[in-house]
């Protein structure tokens, strides 16, 4: 593992100016927090764990322990076991330690990258099971909030999930379907779908609903949110409806799609998008809130 590893971060350098010129459309600073001055074609560099800072370990260990307390009653049962099983909260995990206990259970490996990096780098990826993770940690000053996401939020809200095997294989199907989408025209509604599961995803659990999606299970407030407000929506999990659907990435979600379990994450993603993103290409996709005629909006 360690090899393979090793060679995936020594290969040539990538070129990245058609990359940061499209983050320069979307970012007031048209600039990202990494440093990609080092990174190979693949966007992979190598982690350097002495390079952490005591003071950064420390805040590690807070927004540990503040997201750690949140779970109890609100995170699925297999991501509390899988983030068990990591064993990461004295301080910023060492991705080799990781690696470890990620192939044993499920095949996957992490890659150190500089920050965000392009679709068809991130899809290789997971095509090949492997999930890249920021090397760099936010500062005090961005607690609550930040805008890109860091090593806390790559590695405590997605990489638990990735020790659960039917999961697991659903990202690296998405990673396969996403390089088939760049070639089909379906990028933007195949992130719909990426954005309403993975990241703010919600799933019914024995005793009532629970989140599995990273970007709510690594939010300070959002936890509490997205199970109690009265105000977002919560629709019962549709494929071809999440494709057409809107998100918001400035606020709490509008709308959370909720899966009866990750064997229906599973199975409903299997087919061929081809003829979706076809025909909800020509439709007008619906805003963020929306509750369609006939929809559930699942009580809290």
């Amino acid at each position: 593992m360690m090899d393979a590893l090793t060679d995936v971060a020594q290969q040539a350098a990538p070129d990245t100016d058609d990359f940061f010129a499209k983050v320069a459309t979307k970012s007031d600073s048209g600039a990202l927090r990494g440093d990609y001055s080092k990174a190979n074609a693949q966007y992979v560099v190598q982690q350097d764990c002495s390079a952490y800072t005591e003071a950064e370990h420390e805040l590690w260990r807070r927004l540990y322990q503040r997201q750690a307390k949140l779970l109890p009653g609100r995170a699925c049962d297999e991501f509390i076991e899988g983030l068990k099983q990591l064993d990461a909260a004295d301080g910023i995990p060492d991705f080799a330690i990781a690696n470890q206990k990620l192939a044993a259970a499920t095949g996957w490996q992490l890659v150190a990258v500089p920050g965000l990096i392009p679709e068809q780098a991130f899809f290789e990826h997971l095509a090949n099971c492997r999930f890249p993770v920021s090397v760099w940690l936010r500062t005090p000053e961005e607690f609550d909030y930040i805008v890109e996401p860091d090593v806390f939020h790559d590695f405590f809200g997605h990489v638990p999930l990735l020790l659960n095997p039917i999961f697991a294989k659903h990202m690296q199907d998405y990673g396969k379907g996403g390089l088939k989408a760049l070639q089909l025209g379906g990028l933007d509604m195949l992130a719909r779908l990426y954005w309403y599961t993975v990241e703010f995803g919600l799933i019914r659990g024995k005793d009532g609903l629970r989140i599995y999606g990273a970007g709510i299970l690594s939010s300070g407030g959002e936890v509490e949110y997205c199970l109690n407000s009265p105000t977002p929506l919560r629709v019962p999990f549709n494929v071809q409806r999440m494709l057409q659907t809107l998100y918001k990435i400035d606020s709490y979600q509008e709308t959370y799609f909720v899966i009866d379990s990750f064997q229906q994450l599973f199975d409903d993603t299997a087919p061929d998008f081809t003829p979706y993103y076809e025909r909800i290409g020509k439709l007008t996709p619906h805003p963020a809130n929306t509750l369609l005629p006939g929809e559930q909006n699942i009580p809290v």
